[in-house]
C-alpha cells in the first residue's frame, strides 16, 4: 500500500475531551484552533518546481531515511502532498502578505534598539518570564488551580568556560550549552533567526552515589549520552574509573579513562553504564540506557532570537528572544514501543486519510507527544515581552518534533553537536564563540559537504526560494556554482549562514510586524516579499510534488 506522510503524532485525544477541562479566563488560552492542522508547517506547501527544466528539493532535510529507533523512513513525502482533507487549503496567510512598505517605514535605528533590549533578564539579572508566570499566574492558569503548572524558566544564560549555566550566586542550574551545526534551511540565520540550545539531564545523573551534586559525575554522564546519541567514542578529561566503578574506556580494567568508548550491543552482551547515582538507578531498572535515546528526565532549552550587528559590523545573536522553547522527556519507550507508534500512525493514515491529528495538552503545560516528550513554548506578546504560547501555537512545536525521518529521539540539534576536538569540546554558547571559522561538515552517506550539497539542491538556501542573496552569492547569472565561494564555505560555514546587514535588518522588521499583529497562527516566518508564486494556496490529496529523485539527509 502507498505510504502516507507521518505528520507529527501528538496523541489520539479528542479535541472535545480537552475542551472539557477548566479553562483560563483569557480567550486566547482556550484550547481552540483556527485551523485543524497547525502541525503541518508552511514549508510543506512549497512548490519545488521552478520551471520545466528545474526542480528544487528542500524536503529531504526533514523527510528522509531515518536512523533506528526512529523507523519512519518518510522519503515518500518528497514526492507527494499526502495531506488530510482539512489541510488541502493552505492556512498560513502571513506567507502571502506584502509587507514591503511597512518594512521600509521602520527605521534601522529603531529595530536595532528593539532587538538589543533583553526581554528575558531584567536589570538585576533576574528572569522576567519566571516572575511574570509567578505573579500573573491567573492570567495563564488553564486548570483553574491558581498557579502556573508549566515549565518555569530557570536558566540565566550565564555560561562558564565549560558551558555550564550559573545563577547570579554562582550555583549550577544544571543547564549546559552546546554548539551544533544548524539544520540546513529555515534554521540558518540567513533566513531570519539566530538560536541556541542547552541540555539538562535528570538530577539523578548529576549526583554521585551518595546523592550529592558532582560535576565530574555530571560531565561524564553527559559524555556517555553524547556517545550514545552519536554512536561514537567521545574524548573526556581524565577521570578515575575506580572512583566511578565503571570501565568507561572498555579496556578491561579500572584505571584512568580519557574517553567514553561507545560499545553498546545488548544482543551480543555488550553494555554501557552511567556513573554515580545513575549507575545504581540503571542497575535497579529505574533509569534506562540505549543508543539514539536520551534517558528519561532529559530537558532541552532553545532560545530563538533576532539578528544583531556587533562592533565589528558582523551579524551576531541579539539579546531579545523571539521565542523560548522547552522540551522534557517524561517517559521511556523501548525500541519496540517506538516501532508500534510508527506502525499505528501509518495504518491510521491509510485507513483514515482525512483524519487530522488531535493534540494532547494545553497552553499551560505544552503538548505531549506519543514518543514520551512534552514540548512547550513562549513567544513575544504585542509589547515584546515573552508569554506562554497558545494551544494552537503549541501545535507548531509538535509539527517538527514527532513525525520526521531526520529526528533522533524527537530532537534535531544534539545529534549535530560539534565534536570534542572543537573549542571547549563543543560545550559552549554562541555568545562565547561565533560560527565564524567553523569548517563545513561532511555527509555520512557520500562524504559530500553538507551545506554545499543542500545549496546544489536549493540554490537560495531556503525552502521558499526566497533568499536571492544566497543564490547570488553562490551562483552566477546562469545558475552555475561559484567555485571560490563554495571553497570559502568549505572552510567557514558563516559564509553561508550569516546574512548581510541589510537583509538582517529587513528580516527583523518583517518579524516585528507579525509580533505587533500577534498573527503567529497565520505563520511566524519572516517573509520579505509575498510567496504566492512559491507556495501552493491549495493542493489536491496525494498531489505529486514534481520531485523525481529522492534524497537523503544523512
Amino acid at each position: 500500500m502507498p505510504r502516507r506522510k507521518f505528520y507529527p503524532l501528538v496523541a489520539l485525544t479528542f479535541f472535545a475531551v480537552i475542551c472539557n477541562s477548566a479553562l483560563a479566563s483569557s480567550a486566547q488560552y482556550v484550547n481552540k484552533l483556527s485551523h485543524a492542522t497547525p502541525y503541518i508547517p508552511p514549508q510543506c506547501y512549497t512548490d519545488p518546481v521552478v520551471d520545466s527544466t528545474r526542480t528544487t528539493n528542500p524536503c529531504y532535510a526533514c523527510h528522509t531515511n531515518s536512523k533506528r529507533p526512529n523507523l519512519l523512513n518518510d522519503t515518500d513525502v518528497q514526492q507527494e502532498y499526502s495531506f488530510p482533507e482539512k489541510a488541502l487549503l493552505n492556512p498560513w496567510l502571513n506567507m502571502y502578505k506584502d509587507r514591503q512598505a511597512q518594512i521600509a517605514a521602520i527605521a534601522d535605528e529603531a529595530i536595532l534598539a528593539y532587538v538589543r533590549e533583553d526581554n528575558y533578564l531584567d536589570d538585576k539579572g533576574e528572569i522576567k518570564l519566571a516572575q511574570r508566570l509567578t505573579k500573573q499566574a491567573l492570567a495563564f492558569d488553564q486548570n483553574d488551580n491558581g498557579r502556573w503548572d508549566g515549565y518555569l524558566p530557570d536558566s540565566y544564560f550565564n555560561f562558564d568556560q565549560q558551558g555550564f549555566d550559573r545563577s547570579p550566586a554562582g550555583d549550577y542550574t544544571g543547564w549546559r550549552s552546546y554548539a551544533y551545526y544548524p539544520v540546513p534551511g529555515s534554521f540558518m540565520p540567513t533566513n531570519g533567526s539566530t538560536d541556541d540550545v542547552s541540555i539538562r539531564l535528570a538530577e539523578v545523573l548529576r549526583q554521585n552515589e551518595q546523592g550529592q551534586f558532582d560535576l565530574t559525575v555530571y560531565k561524564t554522564n553527559l559524555a556517555i549520552v553524547e556517545a550514545l546519541i552519536r554512536e561514537q567514542d567521545v574524548p573526556i578529561d581524565p577521570v578515575d574509573e575506580q572512583v566511578l566503578a565503571v570501565d568507561l574506556d572498555k579496556d578491561g580494567q579500572l584505571g584512568v579513562a580519557r574517553k567514553i568508548k561507545y560499545d553498546w550491543a545488548p544482543l551480543e552482551k555488550r553494555w554501557m553504564s552511567y556513573v554515580g547515582k545513575a549507575r545504581l538507578a540503571q542497575k535497579n531498572g529505574d533509569l534506562h540506557l540505549a543508543a539514539k535515546l536520551f534517558p528519561e528526565g532529559t530537558e532541552f532549552l532553545h532560545s530563538v532570537r533576532y539578528l544583531d550587528i556587533n562592533g565589528q559590523q558582523q551579524i551576531a545573536m541579539a539579546p531579545r528572544m523571539k521565542e523560548l522553547r522547552y522540551a522534557r522527556k517524561d517517559q521511556w519507550l523501548t525500541y519496540y514501543q517506538l516501532e508500534v507508534i510508527v506502525a499505528d500512525e501509518i495504518k491510521e493514515r491509510h485507513d483514515f486519510p482525512s483524519r487530522t491529528k488531535l493534540l494532547r495538552g494545553d497552553a499551560e503545560r505544552g503538548v505531549q507527544i506519543a514518543q514520551g516528550w512534552t514540548y512547550q513554548g513562549f513567544i513575544e506578546d504585542k509589547q515584546g515581552e515573552l508569554r506562554p504560547q497558545t494551544f494552537e501555537e503549541h501545535g507548531t512545536c509538535a509539527g517538527c518534533h514527532s513525525g520526521m525521518g531526520t529526528l533522533v529521539d524527537t530532537t534535531l540539534s544534539f545529534y549535530r553537536k560539534l565534536p570534542a576536538d572543537n573549542f571547549q569540546q563543543g560545550w559552549y554558547h554562541w555568545q562565547q564563540k561565533s560560527l565564524a571559522g567553523l569548517p563545513e561538515p561532511r555527509r555520512e552517506s557520500d562524504g559530500e559537504y553538507e551545506y554545499s550539497y543542500y545549496l546544489k539542491q536549493n540554490p537560495t538556501g531556503d525552502e521558499f526560494r526566497a533568499n536571492q542573496e544566497v543564490q547570488e552569492k553562490f551562483f552566477d547569472s546562469q545558475g552555475r556554482p561559484k567555485a571560490a565561494m563554495f571553497a570559502r564555505l568549505n572552510q567557514d560555514i558563516s559564509t553561508l549562514l550569516m546574512p548581510s546587514i541589510e537583509r538582517a535588518l529587513a528580516l527583523n522588521k518583517a518579524y516585528k510586524l507579525i509580533v505587533e499583529e500577534q498573527s503567529f497562527h497565520q505563520g511566524r516566518d519572516a517573509v520579505l516579499t509575498p510567496l504566492d508564486k512559491v507556495l501552493h494556496k491549495q493542493v489536491e490529496a496525494n498531489q505529486p510534488t514534481g520531485i523525481s529523485e529522492i534524497l537523503s539527509a544523512f
